[in-house]
């Protein structure tokens, strides 16, 4: 497993914190995950997606349904990412977003850490 790279957007004073991680299998992952809710322990949702060969996967982490996970995973399938982890940390700044700016904001965490 390697860090690739990170990135942090402040959005209505919700921190969203950005990894990406060259992996390559399933227990990586699950390492990286613990590694991360210890850093981030006051952080409202850890939510993440991922792609090993045809394996993929999203967790909302008890965001609303498809508004982080799935644009994590669409932005490394649009990129045609492989042996790919995209976490991204959010701290909640005490205002709803609603589900399109939070899609949107999910969406471009994940972006700014392949651009």
């Amino acid at each position: 497993m390697k860090k690739i790279n990170e990135s942090l957007i402040i959005e209505k004073k919700s921190k969203f914190y950005g990894y990406r991680y060259e992996i390559e299998n399933i227990e990586e992952i699950e390492t990286i995950l613990k590694e991360l809710k210890n850093t981030h322990k006051k952080a409202k949702h850890i939510c993440y997606a991922y792609k090993i060969g045809n394996l993929e996967r999203k967790n909302e982490d008890k965001e609303p349904s498809n508004t982080a996970g799935k644009p994590i995973l669409d932005v490394i399938n649009h990129n045609e990412l492989n042996n790919t982890l995209i976490v991204v940390v959010r701290y909640f700044g005490g205002t709803l977003l609603g589900r399109g700016l939070l899609t949107r904001t999910y969406s471009k965490a994940a972006r700014d850490l392949i651009n």
